[in-house]
């Protein structure tokens, strides 16, 4: 992880695919897609090129409430993220915002320490399902 608050890791699948596996992760796990968005498709609306690039919003306000009601201003970066790419040398990643260094950003207390716990485990699991990496 780079010291900008993201956590990068490799997909063994292209950006597309790796999407979708992701949407039928987060699905599985009860969280709902709130929005898929081809930032390479909107590129070309204007005549531009970009490397495949996909963002998927999802969430639950389960999850996102506590947040909310601790620091209001946490809504900011809710519902959750998160951006496949390729990058320069074909090779796909998946990032998003590690929980705990939002937590940071927003000065967020003791009343959602287990909500933010429960993010950050709940991505690792969710990321790692689309990226194909192993957890054991």
């Amino acid at each position: 992880m780079a010291g900008n608050g993201l956590v990068s890791i490799e997909s063994r699948f292209g950006v597309s695919e790796t999407i979708d596996r992701l949407v039928d992760a987060v699905t599985r796990a009860g969280l709902r897609v709130f929005a898929r968005i081809d930032h390479a498709a909107g590129a070309l609306e204007i005549g531009a090129a970009l490397r495949p690039t996909e963002l998927l919003i999802f969430g639950h306000p389960k999850g996102g409430t506590p947040l909310m009601q601790d620091r209001q201003l946490t809504g900011i970066d809710l519902p959750i993220k998160a951006l496949a790419w390729q990058d320069e040398q074909g090779k796909v990643w998946l990032s998003y915002n590690d929980a705990h260094r939002l937590a940071e950003r927003h000065g967020l207390g003791q009343a959602s320490r287990d909500a933010v716990a429960a993010i950050a485990a709940g991505m690792q699991k969710v990321v790692a399902a689309a990226a194909g990496v192993d957890q054991s």
